[in-house]
């Protein structure tokens, strides 16, 4: 029978592997992911922005983190790094939708309609990538989100077969900051299995809709 000291060392040991594993993936992903993080006058053209939903509140007003993502996207398009905008975000229920204030935001900056593609069952980053490979036949993209979030975005995207590079939207600094870094480092880990391990498939697929067409066909 095993003593309490050989049962705390093997716990110890247990601890220790696991902490080495999760940090070495967490340093693996945000090293790809920072390699590929572009300055927005960086000569990089793609074919749409991905921009990754967060809160709107029942009023349809954009959390600070969303309303820079937007922004930071339309100004790429204005300056053709991108023909289209993806918005991807959660529209999974009539009284919450992100992906349509996010598209009102932006044609109120000048993006045609027909340039904006809304992702409604972008439920998670991984999901949105997922799609937007699967669904709307994004062969490259610049990946629009805040600096903390970019490198595991832009890992997953990569891993799945999209050409690419992240642009940060940080435009200030944002209440909680440091608990979304924290909360990355499981992340990471957690899409790190999902990409080479799991490979589940997203809540919903459905048919084509290339992202090299009318957005309008995604409105609703």
């Amino acid at each position: 029978m095993l003593s309490y000291k050989s049962i705390c060392k093997k716990v110890l040991i247990l601890t220790a592997t696991v902490t080495i594993i999760v940090l070495l993936i967490n340093w693996h992903i945000k090293n790809i992911g920072y390699e590929n993080i572009i300055n927005s006058n960086t000569n990089y053209k793609a074919q749409a922005a991905i921009v990754l939903g967060a809160y709107v509140s029942p009023e349809g007003v954009l959390c600070d983190m969303l309303e820079d993502r937007v922004r930071t996207a339309v100004n790429l398009y204005k300056e053709d790094k991108v023909d289209k905008i993806l918005m991807t975000g959660d529209h999974g229920r009539t009284s919450y939708d992100e992906v349509n204030h996010m598209r009102k935001y932006a044609e109120n900056m000048g993006v045609p309609a027909n340039d904006i593609f809304m992702d409604h069952a972008g439920f998670s980053t991984y999901e949105s990538m997922y799609r937007a490979k699967d669904v709307f036949c994004v062969e490259s993209a610049i990946i629009v989100t805040q600096n903390f979030h970019l490198p595991r975005a832009i890992y997953i995207a990569r891993t799945l077969g999209i050409k690419s590079k992240g642009v940060s939207a940080d435009r200030q600094i944002y209440r909680g900051a440091d608990y979304y870094e924290f909360r990355e480092i499981l992340a990471r880990n957690k899409d790190f299995i999902n990409v080479n391990i799991l490979k589940p498939k997203p809540t919903f697929l459905g048919p084509t809709l290339s992202i090299s067409g009318n957005g309008i066909i995604t409105h609703d």
